[in-house]
């Protein structure tokens, strides 16, 4: 019994340290991503409120980003120790920590889309066993949250690509399809982030062998000497992109690219890349088998940035303008591309659920949202010894998710400003342009940073769906975005993906 009680312990010690602590060698790509960008631009901006946001989440103890993915375990055990008992450990301290709001609760089932509140459900969490020789147990985590999960991207070649054309089945095709999927995942996954690729495989063995490379430390050297100079390379033509820290143009796009291969069918060749987003969360155990204690942590080498008391960035070139709900439509027409805006007062929010509900014939919203902010945010959410509901973590969520509804909604309740991260698509931005409204880019991943601006949780709709997808009544101060899509017809999503993809073409050539 003392053996299982040490064992949940030290999982739920992992799980924590993954979702609210960024590893050491993470830490060190952001701190030269930060170093390499232009003083003064919104790309710098950017990267200063994720620093301090990385702080904040170490202090608190409290999730980096408000989505803390599916959780995936790889662990690896000597022969006899009894796998049964070690996932019905994982299961505990996941559980356990959803209660503590360490992690949100992401379980959802596809069929009736109940939320079971644990992160407990059909295959969840994701728990892969392999057997090894050594005489200890490690445990891998990773949190991937959906965002850049829905950045992932599997290639089958021969196939043609956007901007750099026919993509063959050698190591050149390989490249092309790897720059391809840095380009096509612009700020929707939350830039600057990391790739694994998986070269070969089936379509599942591939994404797995993907996924798996994003367990691999951002400075190693990969042994095989043509995938050595590969990483280097998409790590080195990525960042000339222009699609910068969350897709507001820049010089980081990309921080780190590792590349595994496996033998393929010779009627398939999938190229599968799995991209992980600026908040890096994996991390690593071993576990003595006769105690269950932890005996070491991985990615400890080298230095470890802590980001604190460091010179921010001089925004004051940067228009800021102040908004308090309602807004009217002359208020939002005066907005521009560009702009900062400083949220005071009330905001909503919503996301998947929401919007499939409100969308609904003859469906009314549970409040009056007439010049109103909807923030697409799937908050992490506690509760004080009082009872109130307290705001843990909240981040924005990727908004494309919401194209199909959200020049409708807006329509139809008088919605003034959405607020998420990414951008939206054409339907969105013409819906803007007819009703007055604008779409607001909140820092991707910045959940505590966020969380600090929101001084009360005032009421919560639709609790039916879940935590993460209710409508929480929020009053916050300070709350800063930028606007990135206006009622004039301008989108930067739109001129950053038009100019990179220029930039992307440049690369059409044979290299390899």
């Amino acid at each position: 019994m003392a053996y299982l009680e040490t064992l949940e312990k030290s999982l739920y010690s992992l799980v924590t340290e993954t979702s609210t602590n960024l590893p050491k060698d993470v830490r060190r790509a952001i701190k030269a991503a930060k170093e390499a960008e232009n003083a003064g631009t919104r790309a710098a901006m950017s990267l200063d409120t994720i620093t301090t946001n990385i702080v904040m989440a170490e202090d608190n103890v409290s999730p980096i980003c408000q989505d803390t993915g599916l959780p995936t375990f790889k662990v690896y055990t000597p022969v006899g120790v009894n796998q049964i008992e070690i996932k019905k450990a994982i299961q505990t301290a996941i559980a356990a920590a959803t209660g503590d709001a360490k992690l949100r609760p992401n379980s959802v089932d596809s069929l009736t889309g109940k939320n079971s509140g644990t992160n407990i459900g059909a295959g969840l969490p994701v728990i892969k066993f392999e057997q090894w020789e050594n005489d200890y147990i490690t445990v891998k985590l990773i949190l991937k949250g959906g965002g850049c999960e829905n950045k992932n991207i599997q290639y089958s070649l021969p196939t043609e690509l956007e901007g750099l054309g026919r993509a063959g089945r050698d190591l050149d095709g390989i490249r092309k399809c790897i720059l391809h999927s840095v380009w096509q995942a612009q700020g929707q996954g939350c830039s600057a982030g990391f790739i694994g690729v998986g070269i070969g495989g089936d379509r599942s063995s591939g994404y797995d062998l993907a996924k798996e490379q994003l367990f691999r430390h951002v400075d190693d050297v990969n042994p095989i000497e043509d995938l050595a100079k590969l990483e280097k390379y998409i790590v080195e033509k990525s960042n000339t992109f222009g699609v910068g820290t969350m897709g507001f143009g820049g010089e980081a796009t990309l921080l780190g690219c590792k590349i595994g291969v496996m033998d393929r069918l010779p009627a398939s060749f999938f190229v599968s890349v799995a991209y992980n987003c600026w908040a890096y969360r994996r991390m690593a155990i071993d576990i003595d088998p006769a105690t269950g204690e932890i005996t070491n942590w991985h990615y400890q080498e080298g230095e470890k940035i802590t980001f604190r008391d460091e010179e921010k960035q001089d925004n004051s070139d940067n228009k800021v303008v102040e908004l308090v709900a309602p807004i009217t439509e002359d208020k939002i027409r005066s907005l521009k591309v560009g702009d900062v805006v400083k949220i005071s007062g009330r905001m909503y929010t919503g996301r998947d659920a929401i919007h499939h509900h409100l969308i609904g014939e003859g469906v009314e919203a549970p409040v009056d949202l007439d010049g109103q902010i909807i923030y697409h945010c799937g908050p992490v959410m506690a509760k004080d010894e009082a009872g109130n509901w307290v705001v843990k973590a909240a981040g924005p969520t990727t908004s494309i998710r919401e194209e199909p509804y959200q020049g409708d909604i807006m329509k139809k309740f008088g919605i003034r400003a959405v607020m998420g991260k990414g951008g939206m698509g054409p339907k969105t931005l013409k819906a803007l342009s007819e009703h007055g409204g604008v779409y607001l880019n909140a820092i991707g991943g910045a959940a505590q940073y966020y969380a600090d601006c929101i001084k009360s949780v005032d009421g919560v709709d639709l609790m039916e769906f879940g935590i993460p997808e209710a409508m929480w009544h929020l009053t916050v101060k300070d709350f800063t975005a930028v606007v990135t899509m206006d009622s004039h017809g301008n989108s930067l999503h739109a001129d950053v993906e038009k100019s990179s993809l220029d930039k992307l073409a440049m690369h059409a050539e044979r290299v390899f």
